[in-house]
């Protein structure tokens, strides 16, 4: 007896022992966080799992997949990412109330480690928390984007936009139409170097090797971000050898950016007039010595606020752009109406558009304005955070929770847009043939207080370019050649496939 008692003794503490009980142990407080939810979450839909919670279900395209379950839950419901509740706004109405009306409450950013990387913890404006740094910062951001001509008028940026909307045509006529090929590294270009002329004062040339290099960075750092969305949601891969392989990529891409930005700060100091300011760096830069010194507005802020311009402004306009395009291959009709109207108010001349003429052109804009509809380049928008526990119709959300505007579902809803998936312009017309400005559930900038910094500078880039190109030229797939797909990928933005189009003088 006393042998076996000492047999089970031995088995009792041994190590193999000891590890499975942790390792139960261990399952069982994941089982228990699991089944253990918040009291009056909104509803969630089922197909959970531990550990994972609903990732498997959403797939390569969630935002597809998080529209669908709004028909089956409702606007407002919670999905498991990970181990995180994370809770989803469907349809414009309940959007604009949490974004809008409960603004207070859903200001804010979840604490991601891979976002976080990429904006300084927090010292940028498009991720920062938000408080009272995150106030000001946008504050003298968007005062500065101003200042340097976000407007019509003179002193407007639109100069500059529509030099380069001219460099862009010469390059396409450069090239030649004779063989397909994809513009999206000529709208890179194009729109960075759109950045370049507010940011730094000065444009480059397409084939500055020095340009060229931070435009690869940027793209590089933007794609390696959008492909770590599993990390962003189990951050604990990072310490996972092989895994963070991207994670060390990220950091390295987001060195190379910020060093070529503190180059520029440095030669904006040495030539610095505060009477004449050039640019957005030397905007930034008179702040810094006229203001007292605090934590909410540092020379590093400004380092940060730069590489949002470029990663966001530059990666969102030149995407939309690229849709524009593959649509406008896909539906000659609609591209046809819009040279007509550009030929009817510009004529025969082979200057680009002003901004002057957009009121004589709706179907242009409504065109532009139906691009951004169908293909939300932003689906879920940034990622929200409740700043406070907060009642919303009727669910108790706990503060610091994570919220998905679901962007895609608003833009696509059939309550106000019929047959959704077909590209229309017509939509954004009313019966006197002129632009609708405002439409309800449109929301290609999101809404709120984080609605897009830079929305009338996009605004301005996408008319001047895309009018300028369809003003010029006439594009359309080879001969015989399938058409493309426009489901999208999904990274940070809904990226339209490299479509090579053949690419004709009118």
């Amino acid at each position: 007896m006393s042998a076996v008692w000492g047999a089970a003794h031995s088995l009792f503490f041994s190590g193999h022992f000891i590890q499975t009980v942790a390792v139960c142990f261990v399952v069982f407080l994941i089982i228990l966080v699991f089944f253990k939810r918040r009291k009056n979450l909104p509803p969630s839909p089922s197909g959970s799992w531990p550990v994972v919670g609903h990732l498997l279900s959403l797939g390569r395209a969630p935002h597809l997949k998080l529209t669908e379950w709004r028909k089956q839950y409702g606007d407002v419901y919670t999905v498991r990412m990970g181990m995180e509740d994370v809770v989803v706004l469907n349809g414009y109405r309940a959007i604009k109330e949490a974004l809008v009306d409960y603004k207070d409450a859903f200001s804010s950013r979840p604490n991601n480690y891979v976002l976080s990387l990429l904006t300084g913890f927090g010292k940028d404006i498009v991720f920062s928390p938000f408080n009272q740094a995150y106030k000001e910062k946008r504050k003298f951001a968007y005062s500065a984007l101003r200042n340097l001509g976000m407007r019509m008028g003179p002193g407007s940026v639109e100069e500059n936009i529509r030099e380069e909307a001219r460099q862009l045509c010469l390059k396409l006529s450069e090239q030649g139409g004779a063989q397909p090929r994809d513009t999206a590294d000529n709208l890179t270009v194009s729109v960075a170097n759109i950045i370049c002329s507010m940011v730094f004062g000065k444009r480059y040339d397409y084939d500055d090797e020095k340009f060229l290099q931070l435009s690869k960075i940027v793209n590089k750092l933007v794609a390696r971000v959008g492909s770590s969305q599993l990390m962003m949601v189990f951050p604990f891969l990072r310490f996972v050898p092989g895994v963070n392989s991207r994670i060390k990529n990220i950091v390295e891409d987001s060195k190379e950016v910020i060093a070529f930005v503190r180059q520029e700060i440095t030669k904006h100091r040495e030539t610095l007039d505060s009477e004449n300011p050039r640019d957005f760096i030397d905007l930034l830069l008179i702040e810094l010595q006229t203001q007292n010194k605090t934590d909410c507005f540092t020379e590093e802020n400004i380092v940060w606020i730069i590489q949002d311009l470029f990663v966001a402004g530059l990666e969102t306009t030149t995407t939309t752009l690229r849709w524009g395009l593959l649509y406008m291959v896909l539906c000659p009709e609609e591209q046809q109406k819009v040279q007509a109207e550009l030929d009817s108010v510009l004529g025969t001349g082979h200057d680009v558009p002003t901004l002057a003429h957009r009121s004589q052109l709706p179907y242009t804009e409504a065109t532009i304005m139906e691009i951004q509809r169908i293909r939300t380049i932003t689906p879920l928008s940034g990622p929200h955070a409740t700043t406070e526990n907060t009642t919303f119709r009727g669910y108790a959300i706990p503060a610091g929770t994570q919220v998905f505007p679901n962007l895609w579902s608003a833009n696509m809803d059939p309550e106000y847009w019929p047959d959704p998936e077909k590209f229309d312009p017509r939509r954004f017309l009313d019966s006197d043939v002129k632009l609708v400005t405002r439409p309800e559930s449109f929301m290609p900038f999101s809404t709120g207080r984080r609605v897009c910094l830079g929305e009338q500078l996009a605004k301005m880039e996408l008319f001047l370019l895309f009018s300028s190109l369809l003003k010029h030229f006439t594009f359309k797939l080879p001969e015989g050649a399938a058409a493309p797909s426009t489901d999208g990928i999904t990274g940070i933005t809904l990226v339209p496939p490299k479509v090579n189009m053949c690419i004709t003088k009118c």
